[in-house]
């Protein structure tokens, strides 16, 4: 054996998941999920030891470290287990179902999830991390998997029943069906489910701190959303003022990168100090739209500052060479929490000389450290004269945060969040008047185009290295086609429009539960112990929730009651539960706000470099409209032959670039004039 040479290899070496390739080397006799391992585990009628991660996961790593590296931990799995390491964002229907199995086990969940299945996937014992030595109530791993292999020699017969047991309950959560509600059936009927979740946000909320719940402190990107819509429907002041609130102190917290952009996965804290470190393409793609539209709404320019420092973050370090976007920085650098990022005074007086007692008074940068004898920067003071002075400051420290060791990035391009990412390029690109945005927006929409879709319209869930692996859920057709439609109103490029209607037109034909709603998973899909059915909105949007956003929006374009109908049987399957929930669900009431508010529909014909067409789309764009939907035809043809039913019989007046603002197809009179267009708009509100 040559000297760099690793011991052990297992069949994780032949996966593109970052996440399983880190494991390809243990001396755990690791399988992926498939076929090859669960007939072994039925053919030697063995348990199977499932191991669900992902690469920025921490506590994944610690396992790694404590257990399965270990010889003698590794033989005790290999030689009564059929051992399966999964990442649960290549994943999720995987996860979703076990997940459900071990919170039913144990009254919570996390990652690492350790589960064990009978040899036809029944869970039946599981927990999360397991330390190598039993400390803080947990036992060891080691002592677990003797446990568990000794119940399946001694007690088969219970243990098969508890298998059983967990897996029919798990069937009948997604069977469960509420009662059936005219949730969104018509404008103004239903706004009081919107008022009813407003106060109990209210009533939640940190006035203090910002945002809801104590440590840890989680961003709510959606919830925000939400606030803003509801100011903006109803001019009220409190949602807005929630709103800010929150945005204020995540964005001068240490939760926030003030040196490099973007947005850690959550504070461990609850005054958004302390990161859990963690970068995650989801979460920065979220934030960015949202700080985008509270801009918009205040015109805050710090709000401004911030899109533009975490869309930069984003085109720094997670766009890959191909166009993607990667899923995220690990929390660890060199096995240490937090390493790249913390600061201790010294180093700060060092590289910054005469500019350090500013920039540490400005970021908290003390001789003892905020944080474990280290500082983590946060912002104490407001803008102020010498605002120049610390931006040059920042970028002092970040070249030479650089050349520090740097968290290990996942590089695989996963297909529901890069359409997320698209999303908030196109939007942020569109409104902030930033051309290279919307080129970047548009190249990771030609990779996913190209390499995750086939002529069918099925998607796939992952790329990365030239493979594209696993059958696309439901969020990967949803969220894509959010992106897609957010970047056909940025750019008007038809074919956008037509990839994001046949995604939706493929969810109603292969992801439709004629209960309501829509299956995590297509008709077509790897049978599972169930078919995992998921409403609550959790880190990202449910597939559920999306998949009505998209739906409602595309229904506005086309005047199609399809899908109209469809958003409506979703939305009655969380009508006694919204108003009540709201940072559960929170996606859904965006999508009913929009409902509710009967989406304005803006036409325009006009040669997109034009002048005229320019004064037009200025006014569209000059404010945040989350009611409406937008296209645009260059000319007449055009708009005759236009996919986007919306634009069909319009027409130019006095040969200038001319707007059509309507409500279900009825149009007020069209307007050549940018002034009585805002008029329109406004009065439509």
């Amino acid at each position: 054996m040559l000297p760099n040479e690793p011991q052990h290899t297992n069949r994780l070496a032949a996966e593109t998941s970052p996440y399983l390739l880190q494991h390809a080397h243990n001396p755990v006799d690791w399988y992926p999920w498939g076929p090859e391992a669960l007939s072994r585990a039925k053919q030697e009628d063995r348990p199977i030891f499932l191991s669900i991660g992902y690469a920025a996961c921490h506590w994944c790593h610690v396992m790694e470290r404590e257990s399965f590296e270990n010889e003698q931990t590794a033989q005790l799995v290999n030689d009564s287990f059929v051992a399966i390491k999964v990442d649960r964002e290549e994943r999720p229907d995987l996860d979703a179902i076990y997940m459900e199995a071990v919170q039913q086990m144990t009254g919570h969940g996390g990652w690492p999830m350790s589960v064990f299945l009978t040899p036809d996937g029944k869970p039946f014992y599981g927990g999360t991390y397991f330390p190598d030595q039993a400390r803080h109530g947990l036992p060891s791993f080691s002592n677990v998997l003797s446990g568990v292999a000794e119940a399946w020699r001694e007690r088969r017969d219970e243990v098969e029943q508890a298998g059983s047991a967990i897996a029919g309950s798990i069937a009948a959560q997604v069977r469960a069906t509420p009662a059936a509600s005219d949730l969104a059936s018509g404008a103004g009927r239903q706004d009081w489910m919107l008022d009813a979740a407003l106060v109990a946000l209210e009533r939640d909320f940190d006035d203090r701190n910002g945002g809801w719940g104590g440590a840890p402190k989680f961003p709510q990107p959606m919830t925000i959303e939400f606030l803003l819509r509801m100011h903006l429907r109803t001019r009220d002041a409190r949602p807005l003022a929630m709103a800010r609130r929150t945005l204020d102190a995540m964005a001068a917290g240490g939760i926030y990168d003030h040196l490099g952009g973007g947005f850690a996965r959550y504070a461990t804290d609850s005054v958004w100090l302390v990161p859990h470190f963690e970068k995650m393409l989801y979460d920065n793609a979220q934030l960015a739209r949202v700080y985008l539209h509270a801009w918009q709404i205040t015109g805050d320019d710090r709000y401004r500052e911030v899109v533009t420092e975490t869309l930069g973050f984003v085109e720094r370090e997670l766009l890959t060479a191909e166009g993607g976007f990667a899923s995220s920085l690990d929390a660890d650098t060199l096995g240490e929490e937090g390493l790249t990022y913390v600061w201790s005074r010294e180093e700060v007086d060092s590289i910054l000389g005469a500019d350090a007692a500013s920039f540490s008074a400005a970021y908290d940068v003390t001789e003892n450290g905020n944080w474990e004898g280290h500082t983590i920067l946060r912002r104490l003071t407001t803008p102020a004269d010498d605002e120049p002075q610390l931006s040059d400051a920042r970028s002092t420290l970040l070249a030479a945060r650089s050349a520090r060791p740097q968290p290990g990035r996942d590089d695989k391009v996963l297909t529901a969040w890069n359409g997320l990412m698209i999303a908030a390029y196109a939007e942020a690109g569109s409104a902030l008047a930033r051309p290279d945005w919307v080129r970047v927006a548009e190249r990771a929409t030609g990779l996913l185009l190209r390499q995750v879709r086939d002529s069918e319209t099925r998607l796939r869930r992952s790329w990365k290295d030239g493979r594209a692996l696993h059958s696309g859920v439901l969020e990967d057709y949803a969220n894509f086609a959010e992106g897609l439609l957010a970047l056909y109103q940025a750019t008007f490029d038809e074919r956008c429009f037509v990839a994001a209607r046949d995604l939706a037109d493929y969810i109603l034909a292969h992801f439709s539960d004629p209960a309501g709603g829509f299956f995590d998973t297509a008709d077509d899909h790897e049978t599972l112990i169930t078919r995992p059915k998921g409403l609550q909105d959790n880190a990202v949007p449910s597939g559920n929730a999306m998949a009505v956003t998209v739906l409602l929006k595309l229904a506005a374009l086309t005047g199609d009651a399809r899908y109209g109908e469809a958003a409506d049987g979703a939305m009655a399957q969380v009508a006694p539960y919204a108003h009540r929930y709201p940072t559960a669900f929170a996606q859904w009431l965006a999508a009913l706000s929009f409902e509710l508010g009967d989406a304005t529909e803006i036409a325009l014909v006009g040669e997109p470099g034009s002048a005229d067409t320019a004064a037009l789309l200025d006014v569209v764009r000059g404010e945040y409209r989350p009611f409406s939907v937008i296209a645009l035809a260059a000319d007449e043809q055009q708009a005759k032959d236009s996919p986007v039913p919306l634009l069909r019989e319009r027409a130019l007046r006095d040969g200038k670039a001319t707007a059509y603002v309507c409500r279900a197809f009825a149009c007020r009179a069209p307007t050549t004039e940018p002034g009585q267009l805002a008029s329109q708009l406004a009065s439509n509100q």
